[in-house]
């Protein structure tokens, strides 16, 4: 039995990061929470994380995660490159089960515990049960109005995944970096 929390999108568009998330919490097929607030600002408010997976596993990487930002001094892409390597190779961390997203208004990033360090071509990122779904959305959105916000684009896509995901659902929390 596992506490799972899902789903994240993040996006960088027009000069401006947005991380949306949904506030399901789920304990096998049961729903536990439903306003979880599943993003982290970080950095005195220069980067956004958000998870997916194990809460108490993310919880942990959210902590390594800060610290490897403070010890690059907010250099995003070697913090993720460091706290990626040592997931992998460290024993301990390697049972962790959770997934991140994490972004400035420069880089977005998906990492596992499986040693991934992603920066996709579109910078945008869904993570979770229904981080596919979200990530169709918002490029849906942005091929048919590229004029719309990052907010809006992340928090009209996850309400779309909520619709269609059932571990997710519209309680959705959007922060931003402008």
């Amino acid at each position: 039995m596992k506490v799972r929390a899902t789903t994240i999108l993040a996006l960088i568009h027009k000069g401006k990061a947005a991380m949306a998330g949904d506030g399901q919490v789920t304990f096998d097929e049961t729903v536990m929470k439903t306003k979880a607030v599943k993003i982290r600002k970080l950095y005195d408010g220069k980067i956004l994380a958000g998870f997916a997976g194990a809460v108490a596993d993310a919880l942990a990487l959210y902590e390594l995660l800060e610290k490897k930002i403070e010890e690059y001094a907010g250099n995003l892409p070697k913090a993720a490159v460091e706290l990626a390597k040592e997931w992998r190779t460290d024993r301990t961390l390697q049972k962790l089960e959770a997934i991140i997203a994490v972004t400035d208004k420069k880089h977005i990033f998906l990492l596992s515990g499986n040693g991934e360090v992603i920066e996709p071509d579109d910078g945008i990122i869904g993570i979770g049960s229904g981080g596919a779904y979200a990530l169709a959305a918002a490029r849906g959105l942005l091929l048919a109005n590229p004029k719309l916000g990052a907010e809006k684009v992340a928090f009209d896509a996850l309400k779309i995944a909520s619709d269609i995901c059932i571990y997710t659902n519209n309680n959705i929390t959007v922060e931003t970096i402008k």
